[in-house]
């Protein structure tokens, strides 16, 4: 069996793979390639050891592609979110000026989903783009050695790319807007599918600091429209005196928005939604919905243009750091 440190001394074979398993080249092949032929405790067997050892078929090497026949590998959390499906969109379109392929992956934004996501895809791309929430180092094993770019993160190791969302200038403008409309008692819907407050959560409270009001009424919510409307009882039978509401995302403000509706409170007179990401979607509504709003084209055309980046020059990888900024976009509902 080849040791981890030994693995880092010359290249992994599937040899290695192959006798690490107790199987077969043959066998490992057929694992990665994902065949029926096996047996799924085999294949597991396999994947374990081609992980632990670090392995992954270079498909240049083979012979199977050439860059203008490209495979990217794009994971989101969830396809049903317009946000992501605008991401997504935008990718593929620039992926298509390159000559390449794009798969794209949805995680349902669950962590072993992410997790397995990542050990399916480690041999059958050439490049990954997209929304993770693991650890660098999980990224690492699945990932070593083809270009790797997130987005909406900060890879803290630098064999990743990043493209950051810059959202602070944003949300502060849409609290000042709402303090020059009279509004001091600004909640906000944050989501709650993480422990810890987002950075959206961050940026909101120093907004309400330096305004001298309170940022602490907050309530969490599931990333729909459903949870938007639900958050959004929660927070007014807490605190029944506020006039306006700042949510994670576009999603769960057209949520409160519709929940509004229900409870007798006409919007922007009674109470101002602000939401979040800019979708396309949140302009038919009834009064459209103010937002800070994202570049969401920008965003999968920068993901793509920074895997031709790393293609042509890998020491960018280190230095390489993207940021797309979101500014309050002013429509009918604050």
């Amino acid at each position: 069996m080849v040791s981890a440190s030994g693995a880092e001394s010359r290249k992994v074979t599937i040899n290695d793979v192959a006798r690490s398993a107790g199987v077969s080249r043959q066998t490992v092949s057929r694992a990665l390639n994902d065949k029926d032929e096996i047996d799924s405790d085999t294949k597991q067997r396999v994947l374990d050891a081609a992980r632990a050892l670090g392995y992954r078929p270079s498909r240049f090497a083979r012979g199977l592609v050439r860059q203008d026949t490209m495979t990217i590998g794009l994971v989101i959390p969830d396809l049903l979110n317009p946000y992501f499906t605008e991401v997504a969109a935008s990718a593929l379109e620039a992926a298509r000026t390159h000559g390449w392929h794009v798969v794209v992956y949805d995680t349902a934004d669950r962590a072993e989903e992410e997790l397995g996501t990542l050990q399916v895809i480690s041999s059958q791309v050439d490049a990954v783009i997209g929304y993770f929430s693991c650890s660098d180092s999980e990224l690492e094993a699945f990932t070593r050695g083809m270009p790797v770019v997130l987005i909406g993160r900060e890879g803290r190791s630098t064999r990743f790319s990043s493209i950051r969302i810059d959202g602070r200038d944003g949300v502060h403008a849409a609290v000042a807007h709402l303090v020059a409309k009279g509004h001091t008692r600004i909640g906000m819907v944050d989501h709650q599918a993480r422990a810890e407050p987002s950075i959206r959560h961050t940026w909101f409270t120093a907004a309400a600091a330096a305004h001298g009001i309170d940022g602490g009424m907050v309530v969490g919510a599931d990333q729909t429209a459903d949870g938007g409307g639900a958050a959004l009882r929660e927070l007014l039978t807490a605190h029944p005196d506020v006039t306006a509401v700042f949510t994670f995302n576009d999603i769960i403000a057209i949520g409160a928005l519709r929940e509004a509706r229900r409870l007798g409170r006409s919007v922007p007179q009674d109470l101002a939604v602000v939401g979040f990401d800019g979708l396309q979607l949140g302009a038919l509504m009834e009064p459209p919905l103010t937002s800070v709003a994202l570049d969401t084209r920008q965003l999968g055309v920068l993901a793509i243009e920074q895997v031709a980046r790393l293609l042509s020059d890998p020491r960018t990888l280190a230095v390489e750091d993207l940021v797309v900024h979101a500014e309050l976009r002013l429509s009918g509902s604050a």
